[in-house]
């Protein structure tokens, strides 16, 4: 029996949010994959890379995951009523609800953190409490069939724990011996806690606008946000 995967795509998400997972979805046996959007019109990552959703919000299949990436188009998602009901809808009958980096907060905008556990991108991670949510600071968090991503790259990660769940740890193993997912970074400077402060500072200073928008619209979706 096939598993139906949805990724959702649209305008300036974060490119590897969404094509980390997908790349170890798709590399799994049984599974289709699709890239979910309200209209099939080519559009682009927060960094210009083109993507072409495949199927409509209306053409949907049953999915058994729904996967709502992060990025910097998550802003407009969060006021966004006809996506935020696609998701409501899809929650109720999918088996696995899951972000990766600021996705998180989308569904927290669809009503789906109240009272769990998630984790989220670490520049946007006090927000989580504006929606209910218990934030952790951990790679990748479970609460029953809520899993959650942290930043960019636990996207990786967490896709590779969906697979031993979805199909089976030898299987999850397989696809990241395959992808040769060994990590070795050059540098200690993944989250802030290993970064050295001045790192930290510029990165803060170049997130600071995009921050204050995001802040923004927090706040006026969620009743006493930070």
């Amino acid at each position: 029996m096939t598993l139906h995967i949805g990724l959702l795509v649209f305008p300036n998400v974060q490119q590897l949010d969404l094509t980390g997972p997908y790349e170890v979805f798709a590399t799994l046996p049984g599974v289709s994959v699709h890239l979910l959007w309200k209209n099939l019109d080519l559009l682009h990552s927060s960094t210009g890379l083109a993507l072409k959703p495949i199927r409509t919000f209306a053409d949907c299949p049953v999915l058994d995951v729904l996967c709502i990436p992060g990025g910097l188009g998550i802003d407009a998602l969060l006021e966004d009523d006809e996506t935020l009901a696609f998701i409501q809808q899809q929650a109720a009958s999918v088996k696995y609800l899951t972000s990766v980096c600021t996705g998180a907060l989308v569904l927290g905008a669809a009503g789906l953190l109240r009272g769990k556990r998630a984790t989220t991108h670490w520049a946007s991670h006090d927000l989580l409490e504006s929606f209910g949510a218990i934030a952790v600071h951990e790679r990748v968090v479970r609460d029953g069939n809520l899993l959650t991503g942290g930043g960019v790259t636990a996207g990786i990660d967490f896709a590779l724990t969906m697979a031993s769940e979805l199909i089976d740890e030898a299987h999850a193993q397989t696809v990241q011996l395959q992808l040769e997912y060994a990590p070795a970074p050059p540098f200690e400077a993944g989250h802030p806690d290993t970064a050295p402060a001045r790192v930290v500072e510029r990165a803060l200073e170049r997130g600071q606008q995009a921050m204050a928008r995001r802040r923004a619209v927090v706040k006026r979706v969620a009743p006493g946000a930070v």
